[in-house]
């Protein structure tokens, strides 16, 4: 499945929730569903500078396609960051860097999420990317 196929169903399920509290419990029920970093990972080599909780995301790289696992120690950043590695893994590094992020937006989240949450939001998606783009020099 591609990514703005993956992006799509996000924006869908979310649009099923009349308000916020619902939209709330789906993303912490999805942290839940989230493939769980190994421990070995969790770092501070792997920590994303920028959030307000911890979060660990590691990658690796089968098949030209990476995939992405993390953990995080507060139950709506798990379900922001199983948002993102739903959409991002599985896919290939230049599929991830040229991928928009719109459907953030779309879903509202941004809007609803603390100052210090919405800068997470950026800062984990800026992480994924950039391990998209170390692996694509490994593969060119």
């Amino acid at each position: 499945m591609q990514i703005e196929d993956i992006q799509n169903d996000i924006i869908e399920e979310f649009s099923m929730f009349e308000d916020w509290e619902e939209r709330y419990q789906y993303m912490i029920d999805l942290g839940k569903t989230l493939p769980l970093i190994d421990t070995q990972y969790k770092t501070d080599d792997n920590l994303i500078s920028g959030c307000q909780s911890k979060v660990w995301v590691h990658a690796d790289l089968e098949d030209n396609k990476i995939i992405f696992t993390a953990d995080s120690d507060a139950i709506i950043t798990k379900g922001i960051i199983a948002i993102l590695i739903r959409a991002f893994s599985n896919q290939s590094p230049q599929d991830i860097i040229e991928a928009n992020t719109n459907f953030i937006d779309e879903i509202g989240l941004k809007d609803h999420l603390s100052p210090t949450r919405a800068n997470g939001l950026v800062s984990m998606i800026k992480q994924l990317k950039m391990y998209a783009i170390a692996y694509q020099t490994q593969i060119n």
